[in-house]
């Protein structure tokens, strides 16, 4: 079955290439982090600082996905 392609609107277009750019990037971070949370919760003080880098992880996918929204109002 074949399916024709659509074109995209300006708006969606933006919304595709700002996901398409910002999601590599978020997931080399989180990639990079996976070692330390890892072992920081076997450090002192580490626990705290585990939730901290989860925290700011959340921040960012939350950002990123709310940009692509806020691009299509």
């Amino acid at each position: 079955m074949h399916l024709p392609l659509l074109p995209l609107s300006g708006r969606t277009a933006q919304r595709v290439l700002l996901v398409a750019l910002l999601t590599p990037a978020l997931l080399v971070t989180v990639l990079a982090a996976v070692p330390a949370l890892v072992v920081l919760p076997f450090l002192p003080g580490g626990t705290d600082r585990a939730v901290r880098l989860l925290h700011t992880h959340t921040a960012q996918l939350r950002t990123l996905l709310n940009a692509s929204r806020a691009a299509t109002r």
